[in-house]
């Protein structure tokens, strides 16, 4: 299988290559021309998907089977303060995409990767929440997301594009970048630990209660779907609970040993929140098989790890 991922210099993308570079794809990775990127087991290939020209002529050079469509403006707090750009990539970039990809002789699946956050604001009724309750975004992101994800669905619907729509819920791991939330808690927690900030974590709402997975966990479902997902359908993929940010904090002080309070930061407070979120995931096990492996206390130790050695090696530099 030949693979194009876009946004492969992100999180998720270094993961997804080292999984399906692994079980022996021929992976493409599209990075934007600003962006450093050093990964074996890939073809490099500089493509800004606001440019239509340029996405159509890196589709007719890879030919590939398949698309990871990471590509995203993927910060909800970023949304709020630059929601043009958030507009053009999320929507106007995966439309050109998804018209590139009608033009090949064959056209390829097409996974396409949205959020959760499309949902909103849930009733406790609607928790865990299916793939037929009706979004409700509210926040900018959750707003672009679903409007890509109607885009893919008419380019089914209407040319018979084989794309299939995942609305993936909260993921993080180790090199996940400090303006989400788990990561931010790993690097402040290590700088406490060496010594580096004063034994204060700056958070945000630790009410809210999200659906926290794995990366890796995440990479995994994402192979499967591409393998055995139906096109024109809509996936959760997620781990089925929900985990509030202050019992994630609990498990970061336990696993730290030392010793933190807590301060409320307004920067770090969003205009709109959603209170409670989990996905139901039984349609994505009907189809694929899929079951998240990864523990929730071992994404945090291992994140914990990776912020440690990166506090360690940014405090020689």
């Amino acid at each position: 299988m030949r693979c194009l991922i876009t946004g492969a210099a992100g999180f998720v993308g270094g993961y997804a290559i080292e999984r399906l570079a692994g079980n022996n794809a021929e992976i493409h990775a599209a990075i934007l021309p600003q962006e450093s990127f050093s990964h074996r087991g890939c073809t490099v290939h500089t493509l800004d998907l606001c440019d239509a020209a340029e996405t159509e002529a890196l589709l007719k050079a890879v030919r590939p089977d398949a698309i990871l469509h990471l590509a995203a403006q993927s910060s909800v707090g970023f949304s709020w303060k630059m929601p043009q750009k958030t507009v053009d990539v999320n929507i106007s970039g995966t439309l050109h995409l998804l018209e590139a990809a009608q033009k090949l002789s064959n056209p390829p699946r097409i996974l396409l990767v949205g959020s959760g956050e499309v949902y909103g604001t849930l009733r406790p009724e609607q928790i865990p929440v299916s793939e037929d309750t009706l979004p409700q975004p509210n926040n900018f992101y959750a707003a672009t997301k679903l409007a890509a994800e109607s885009l893919a669905q008419v380019c089914f619907r209407a040319c018979g594009l084989p794309v299939i729509c995942v609305r993936a819920f909260n993921h993080f791991g180790p090199r996940q970048r400090p303006d989400f939330v788990i990561a931010d808690f790993c690097k402040q927690a290590a700088e406490i630990e060496a010594g580096l900030q004063e034994p204060v974590i700056r958070t945000g709402n630790l009410a809210v209660q999200r659906d926290f997975t794995d990366v890796r966990d995440i990479v995994h479902a994402y192979e499967m779907l591409l393998a055995n997902g139906t096109p024109g359908e809509i996936y959760n993929v997620g781990s089925g609970r929900a985990t509030a940010l202050s019992d994630i904090l609990d498990e970061i002080a336990a696993q730290t040993g030392c010793a933190f309070r807590t301060e409320n930061d307004p920067q770090k407070l969003r205009p709109a929140d959603t209170p409670v979120i989990a996905a139901d995931i039984r349609k994505l096990q009907r189809d694929t098989g899929w079951t998240p492996q990864i523990p929730l206390q071992q994404t945090i130790a291992d994140t914990l790890t990776y912020w440690r050695q990166t506090v360690k090696e940014n405090a020689r530099a």
